[in-house]
């Protein structure tokens, strides 16, 4: 049985020298799998080329053309305000109009409103509102010495190459700190994993603190619950229905791992611990967020079985993984072609694995880890399957989903139609002023017209914009 120091990392006993080796993996690489020897080459890190369109300034995560699909302004413009209108009518959407919302999350959420969309998908957004004024509680406390020891020495690791977390004690590496911190405070009794640093790192990325605290907590406790809990039990687990299903979606891949007794906890458990957030694309990694919170933990399972299925599903490919080592080596540096944006997100809508087959094999899988190993350890709740049972597990009041503009932009046209409001109105108090200058007395209007209200940009035509909509909320971090 896995046994786990302080931090819950990987570290294990003899008999489980998998689980050591996994955590050494997910410590001391980068993006890449290069270790870093000092800590100078991790925030040292210094190099003319330009920050690209994500905050990366290296790294295997970088931005290129061939790894990512350009979406045309035009077609961004429109999918902004279909996004704006499902924010104004959550509730709704996610009632009637679900399927359709799933479709868009699968085309990609835009970017100016991927933050927001993020909070709202994972049910961040109703446990902030429920819960005001805990993070600031949380956030004011000490914290446990062993928990705030192991966090400090783990900052400086999270995605070194990206513009927010280079610099020591920079604002990124502040704030990384205060969600994980927060979070031990906020779940004593299973503490902090070194896998959870990345998670909140990418959700720092496009939201402020308190939120990606609140989809930090949401994540670990709906989406992969137990992931993160002392012995490792859930993500052992989560291995065996990986296995189990790629004999259905490979048998070629499921023999070669079987033949060569290859465990999956040592090629799985980065991916799954950490959403593929350290091994993917930086628009894969997205495309994979935007699918994951909306449709739940079979995202997760479908990429890593893509990804298997492309790397050891044909006798070619085998040709070359003659042993354990040669096929872990290969499992290291997956196929960049496979990776890209555009084929990966296509292969996983396409793969047919769903919520049913993964409960069914999770209950076979505890079944036969009883036969052979007794008693679960870790009492994790039911995972919930995306945005949609989350919401009705607990459903949210009206209030709990409202949003809260801090901007209003209005348009031209809409500034046309104020200053057209306004010419009619003075025409009208003129004529109104000679009618009362007349022999014959005329009573006042005791019930003068209103003022229409200015329209919202969303109202009006956008074809014409090539400028991001601006968020009535905090869209973006950056």
């Amino acid at each position: 049985m896995a046994r786990i120091e302080p931090g819950n990392g990987l570290k294990s006993a003899e008999s489980h020298k998998s689980l050591r080796s996994t955590r050494e993996s997910l410590v001391l690489t980068d993006g890449e799998g290069n270790s870093f020897s000092s800590d100078s080459e991790l925030n040292g890190y210094t190099s003319e080329r330009q920050t690209d369109k994500y905050g990366f300034i290296g790294g295997a995560q970088q931005y290129s053309e061939q790894s990512a699909e350009n979406i045309p302004p035009e077609v961004l413009r429109q999918r902004e305000a279909k996004w704006l209108d499902m924010l104004n009518n959550w509730d709704k959407w996610m009632a009637k109009r679900h399927k359709k919302m799933k479709l868009r999350c699968q085309k990609g959420i835009p970017p100016s409103l991927r933050g927001r969309a993020w909070l709202y998908l994972s049910g961040g957004k109703v446990k902030r509102e429920q819960h005001k004024g805990k993070f600031e509680e949380l956030d004011s406390q000490a914290g446990d010495p062993k928990w705030v020891d192991v966090i400090e020495r783990d900052l400086h690791r999270q995605f070194p190459f990206h513009e927010m977390f280079m610099a020591r004690g920079g604002h990124g590496q502040q704030d990384l700190y205060r969600v994980l911190k927060a979070y031990t405070l906020h779940r004593p009794e299973e503490g902090y994993c070194q896998a959870q640093a990345p998670i909140a790192a990418v959700l720092l990325m496009h939201m402020p603190a308190e939120d990606a605290f609140w989809g930090l907590v949401q994540i670990c406790e709906k989406y992969l619950p137990g992931y993160y809990s002392a012995g490792l039990e859930a993500i052992q687990l989560d291995g065996e229905i990986l296995f189990a299903l790629l004999k259905r979606v490979s048998p070629l891949a499921h023999r070669h791992l079987k033949k060569h007794k290859m465990d999956p906890i040592l090629y799985m458990t980065e991916w799954f611990m950490c959403a593929f957030s350290r091994t993917l694309p930086w628009a894969s990694v997205l495309r994979v967020w935007d699918m994951f919170l909306c449709e739940g933990v079979k995202i997760i399972f479908r990429v890593g079985l893509v990804l298997l299925k492309c790397m050891l599903g044909s006798q070619d490919k085998l040709k070359t993984c003659q042993g354990q080592y040669e096929t872990m080596e290969l499992l290291k540096t997956i196929d960049t072609r496979y990776m890209q944006e555009g084929f990966l997100v296509r292969e996983i809508i396409e793969l047919p694995v769903s919520e049913r087959n993964i409960e069914k094999e999770h209950l076979a899988s505890v079944r036969r880890w009883k036969e052979t190993r007794g008693e679960l350890h870790c009492k994790s709740p039911p995972r919930m399957h995306g945005a949609k049972a989350i919401m009705a597990a607990e459903p949210p009041s009206h209030q709990d989903l409202r949003q809260n503009p801090t901007i209003i932009v209005e348009s031209p046209l809409a500034t046309k139609r104020n200053g057209e409001d306004k010419e009619r109105k003075k025409t009208k108090e003129e004529k109104n002023g000679k009618k009362n200058h007349s022999p014959t007395p005329v009573a006042a209007n005791p019930f003068p017209e209103p003022s229409e209200p200015s329209p919202l940009l969303k109202d009006t035509a956008m074809q014409g914009s090539n400028q991001s909509l601006s968020s009535t909320e905090h869209d973006t971090y950056l």
